[in-house]
């Protein structure tokens, strides 16, 4: 650990750097990594520093009072000369390689991977803006990096101030056009709605969340999947996810989250109604790939394992 800090009362800014050697893995904006905790347990965080500088991860972790216990470790543990166990970077919300113009939606601690696509964007001389929306200035993480970054490209929206972010400003779609939202699942819905009703296409709109998507109304049902490689059928019970019945099955399945926003354990389908529960594939993957820690299937399914 290189570095350790408060960016807001209750946001904690990370550096991290390896013990032994000079450079990490590449990544691009937009990646996570995966933070493994003593007891076992994963958690994971956007990375918001600088893609082109290989020598160190940043990311910035917020303390969920009423959270699975990750970021209360987090701020009690980490500081600098600790140890920490972080896997390679994964990304599910990158930046669309065709894009002319970019808009960044971050709400609180969602600001954590467009604060690394604004540093790769500025440094490229490409046209963007973001809108930070948090309930005031320092309520806001990373607020001095991202004036910094972006200057006049910055739009800061604080209640605290009478200001709120209307995702009607964004007006109508433009060619080569991309939006790119995350935060608090309120914020990134309203864009989403507010994006679709002025008829933007699904392949402009770019959403990462950070909780499960909650369905009240979705009920499980039990449902077959057969192996093609073996031709074998194991049936999923409704009370089980069919991550846990590969497992108990014997196939070695990678995951992390378990709730849909991570993708580590994303496999592939080669027939069969499935039922995407995620918050993590978008629309193209969907047609032959699934996230077995939440989606399921009606009636069964083919997995290609």
């Amino acid at each position: 650990m290189a570095a350790a800090s408060a960016t807001t009362p209750d946001v904690l800014h990370v550096s991290l750097v390896h013990p032994l050697r000079p450079e990490l893995p590449a990544w691009q904006p937009g990646a996570h990594v995966d933070l493994r905790l003593p007891d076992g347990r994963v958690r994971q965080y956007s990375l918001c520093g600088n893609p082109a500088d290989r020598t160190r991860y940043e990311i910035a972790i917020k303390r969920e009072e009423a959270g699975r216990g990750g970021s209360a470790w987090a701020h009690a543990n980490l500081a600098e000369g600790s140890l920490a166990h972080v896997s390679a970077p994964r990304n599910n919300f990158p930046l669309a390689a065709e894009a002319g113009r970019s808009i960044l939606v971050g709400g609180g601690i969602g600001i954590t991977p467009l604060v690394a696509m604004a540093r790769h964007l500025a440094a490229e001389e490409r046209d963007f803006t973001l809108h930070l929306c948090a309930r005031s200035a320092a309520c806001a993480p990373l607020l001095a990096e991202l004036r910094q970054v972006c200057g006049a490209r910055l739009e800061t929206w604080f209640g605290d101030e009478g200001r709120r972010f209307d995702p009607r400003r964004l007006g109508a779609p433009e060619p080569g056009t991309h939006v790119y939202a995350c935060g608090p699942a309120r914020l990134v819905d309203a864009v989403r709605d507010g994006l679709a009703e002025a008829e933007w296409p699904d392949a402009q709109i770019h959403i990462e969340r950070f909780q499960a998507t909650v369905d009240e109304n979705f009920k499980a049902e039990p449902f077959d999947a057969r192996i093609a490689s073996t031709d074998a059928v194991l049936h999923v019970p409704a009370d089980r996810s069919l991550l846990d019945v590969l497992r108990e099955h014997g196939f070695s399945m990678a995951s992390s989250c378990e709730l849909g926003v991570c993708g580590a354990c994303e496999c592939g389908y080669r027939d069969g109604t499935v039922l995407h529960r995620d918050s993590v594939l978008p629309l193209a993957k969907r047609q032959d790939r699934m996230t077995p820690c939440v989606s399921r299937a009606r009636v069964s399914v083919t997995l290609d394992l």
